[in-house]
């Protein structure tokens, strides 16, 4: 059987979708090929505003049907740049783009869109998705699901390491050297997700380069403290989030509480500390001494947050996960092809210990081409 997979993954920040060409019969992180599909602004658009709940139930089966067909382009862009055919490819692992996260909810769901049965038919590939409600149906949150990838090759035997991945939302995995010890792993708040809605709405800007932006305000420690509060920071693991709880309406509410104006800058310049303190006091909580943080995600362009970060976080080294040989802007979609793999071989994906859920499960739901 091939060992050629294909991961897809499209996150909160709905910038476009990830893909990479995956080759385990050489290694659990050797990429053959990647490449990244920009999602048009119309696609951006209904996306977001299905997020934001104003949709009508139609306008998701349209943009289900139009984030399939994105998705169809990026693999075979992907394929056609390998020079691999398509027959030559095991299973396609295909994330989707989450419109909707609720695994305390009644009832508990985590919806992505993104016609997997229309990604099969349009390769000629097998693909997998629907990851998460596995893991839901089994008692945990279905997120994060990354941490047993990362377990896999980035877990060290000489030292405690975490994997802070900066995506929208951030989230970490403690990979402890003992291995009789439990690999912990959860969502510690919002990373980019503010960070990019409130640089959208006032400079129209769809990421504040390097914090650039932000650098030049000044933190507010009122409104600091007030968005403190929020109960999210305070639940104990295993717990997960997302748009859903964090994004503008949030902000807002927040920005009223304080009272008093805060200039545009100054807002950016707190939304970067409070990313970066509510991480430092997850893993100081949570965790027990950590050696090395491993940053992977689109935060870990922001050298700006990574600078605020290392200095909350003192001595402990944090560094790209590309440091250690795997590129961190293909972290995720390298694990949904790591996934997808393990569905084929009915092999479980999650790890109890970090979703909450009460035994360990094959994820995802497989569709044929025909």
């Amino acid at each position: 059987m091939s060992e050629l997979y294909i991961g897809l993954m499209s996150g909160t920040s709905v910038d476009a979708i990830d893909a990479v060409l995956m080759d385990f019969s050489k290694s659990s992180s050797h990429i053959v090929e990647t490449f990244s599909q920009e999602l048009n602004t119309d696609l951006k658009d209904k996306i977001n505003s299905a997020i934001a709940k104003n949709s009508w139930p139609q306008d998701v089966v349209d943009i289900d049907h139009e984030f399939a067909l994105a998705s169809v382009e990026a693999v075979n862009s992907l394929l056609a740049k390998a020079s691999i055919f398509a027959e030559h490819v095991a299973a396609i692992g295909s994330h989707g783009q989450t419109i909707w996260h609720q695994p305390n909810g009644i009832p508990s769901c985590s919806i992505q869109i993104g016609n997997a049965q229309l990604i099969a038919k349009e390769t000629g590939i097998q693909t997998i998705s629907n990851f998460r409600q596995a893991d839901i149906d089994a008692g945990g949150q279905g997120a994060p699901l990354a941490c047993a990838y990362h377990a896999e090759i980035l877990r060290s035997d000489t030292e405690n390491r975490i994997i802070l991945n900066l995506g929208g939302i951030a989230n970490i995995t403690y990979l402890p050297s003992d291995t009789s010890k439990d690999i912990i792993g959860f969502d510690t708040g919002p990373a980019n997700t503010l960070l990019d809605a409130w640089i959208k709405k006032h400079k129209n800007l769809d990421f504040d380069q390097d914090g650039i932006w932000a650098k030049s305000g000044h933190v507010n420690t009122g409104l600091l403290n007030i968005m403190l509060k929020e109960l999210y920071f305070r639940q104990p693991p295993p717990k997960s989030t997302g748009r859903e709880r964090f994004n503008l309406v949030w902000l807002q509410y927040m920005l009223d509480q304080y009272e008093e104006f805060v200039i545009e800058k100054d807002v950016q310049a707190t939304l970067v500390a409070l990313t970066a303190l509510t991480i430092k006091d997850a893993i100081k909580k949570y965790t027990s001494s950590a050696n090395r943080i491993l940053v992977c995600g689109g935060g870990s362009k922001n050298t700006y947050l990574l600078s605020q970060l290392q200095n909350k976080l003192g001595d402990i080294p944090v560094e790209p996960t590309n440091s250690f040989g795997v590129p961190e802007k293909w972290m995720e979609a390298m694990t949904f092809a790591w996934l997808a793999k393990r569905n084929l071989e009915n092999k479980p994906g999650n790890l109890p210990t970090v979703t909450g859920a009460t035994k360990v499960v094959t994820l995802g739901e497989s569709f044929l081409p025909k």
